[in-house]
């Protein structure tokens, strides 16, 4: 296996995971809030708003503009250091990071939770829905030729489609390929998912370390990367320069 190969297998594995870990530990720690599925949000708001029962209903319309602002953020800065020849992703891994770093400072500062979500409680659920939404621009803009890993649903769908052909043999080796590029996201989704909901309960949002730990290190597999954008950026000045 090539190395960029085994570079973006990591990748998509390790956003899957992410992306299923801030969401439920959104979820379990603010009031039912989806921070990264927020169309989810809208049938929580739907399901409250026919039968009200003092839900939290400000909490979970405010995630959309922040989900909104996180993509446009990561959209206008992806979009400036490309035009200027930088390696985009590592920048968009710091917004990110930088974005959950402070999800689980307000959120630690949020808790414990009262019965009814405080201000600091809503900015929480705020920065946490931007967080998540430079995770899905990020993903849109630089990684479409991976798996999706902010939502399951369409993943699973051609999981399934993809399956059955290979269970059947009819399928080719692109198709079998396929299948596994979207096996191990949703599996990590999974695994994101339910251990956030344990870490949760005993670490409270100091558990958001683990999804922290996750993107410094896929920031760690673009060192190699940046080496050569930056020789390949100091070749061209050196053109420039002679050309002069």
């Amino acid at each position: 296996m090539k190395r960029s190969e085994f570079r973006h297998k990591v990748q998509n594995t390790s956003l899957g995971f992410v992306a299923g870990y801030v969401d439920t530990l959104g979820f379990v720690a603010l009031f039912g809030l989806f921070t990264g599925h927020v169309t989810g949000n809208f049938v929580l708001i739907g399901a409250e708003m026919a039968h009200p029962q003092g839900g939290p209903l400000l909490l979970k319309f405010l995630a959309f503009p922040a989900f909104i602002l996180g993509v446009a953020m990561a959209k206008i800065l992806i979009a400036a250091l490309l035009k200027r020849g930088h390696h985009a992703l590592w920048y968009a891994y710091i917004l990110q990071l930088t974005l959950l770093i402070a999800f689980m400072i307000v959120g630690y500062m949020a808790t414990p939770p009262g019965p009814e979500p405080t201000i600091m409680t809503a900015l929480a659920g705020v920065v946490g829905a931007m967080a998540m939404g430079t995770h899905s621009g990020t993903g849109r803009l630089l990684f479409s030729h991976l798996a999706p890993t902010s939502a399951m649903t369409g993943n699973v769908t051609q999981l399934i489609i993809d399956s059955i052909d290979v269970l059947r043999g009819t399928a080719e080796p692109k198709i079998r390929e396929r299948c596994f590029k979207f096996l191990w996201p949703v599996v990590a989704f999974g695994i994101g998912a339910i251990g956030a909901a344990f870490a949760y309960q005993f670490a409270g949002f100091g558990a958001m370390m683990l999804p922290i730990v996750t993107l410094i290190y896929l920031m760690y597999l673009e060192r190699g990367v940046m080496k050569k954008v930056y020789k390949v950026k100091e070749k061209k000045s050196d053109k420039l320069r002679r050309a002069q």
